[in-house]
């Protein structure tokens, strides 16, 4: 996403959804910007599975600075497993960084122009590796790529938001979030919605 377009979101999710104008208004403007470190990303989404957000930071920070902050396929299988788990990777997670790292090299996936797919397409390439489900999907097209329309509903972060602004008496399920989306028009625009659904936690 643009500025321009950003700022015609911001607009638009202000318009339509009083509880997210709040939310905008104390936040402030939106701070994503989109990039090219495709590998690194999906590393770090993998790493910090099930993990809080500072847990994680640590992990990544862990991982990067032994790898110089510039790991490879090559270099992470000829890594040991005992020496990434040593870095606080799990069992699965030293598993799941292979496989996306032996896919890469094998050309069994491609990261290669992969902007250019549609979200789509991106959640069926990504989903072909071990451990990255449609949630993780869900953050790279929103972290990394910044598409614009990404509604995570399998997030427990968005699930909570919901719960807390719109005042609902438990964590809504992904149809509920789907209709509650609908109802307040957030369409063409539900990941800026959804990084201010996160930011709310936070303000």
């Amino acid at each position: 996403m643009e500025q321009l377009e950003i700022k015609s979101g911001i607009k638009h999710l202000s318009k339509n959804d009083k509880s997210l104008a709040g939310i905008i208004k104390k936040a402030g403007p939106c701070t994503l910007k989109a990039h090219r470190n495709y590998y690194y990303s999906l590393l770090e989404s993998i790493i910090g599975q099930q993990l809080s957000m500072r847990v994680a930071e640590v992990i990544c920070g862990r991982f990067m600075e032994y790898f110089r902050h510039s790991p490879s396929p090559e270099l992470i299988l000829a890594t040991e497993d005992a020496v990434l788990r040593s870095l606080g990777l799990s069992n699965a997670k030293v598993k799941y960084v292979k496989d996306l790292s032996e896919k890469l090299l094998s050309g069994e996936v491609s990261l290669k122009n992969i902007n250019r797919k549609s979200d789509g397409e991106i959640i069926e390439e990504l989903t072909k590796v071990k451990g990255i489900g449609v949630w993780t999907a869900h953050m790279f097209l929103i972290f990394t790529l910044f598409r614009p329309n990404v509604l995570p509903t399998g997030d427990l972060g968005i699930k909570r938001a919901i719960m807390l602004n719109y005042k609902l008496e438990a964590m809504p399920d992904e149809e509920m979030i789907r209709q509650i989306a609908l109802e307040n028009n957030w369409h063409p625009y539900s990941t800026l919605a959804s990084w201010y659904l996160w930011k709310s936690l936070e303000i």
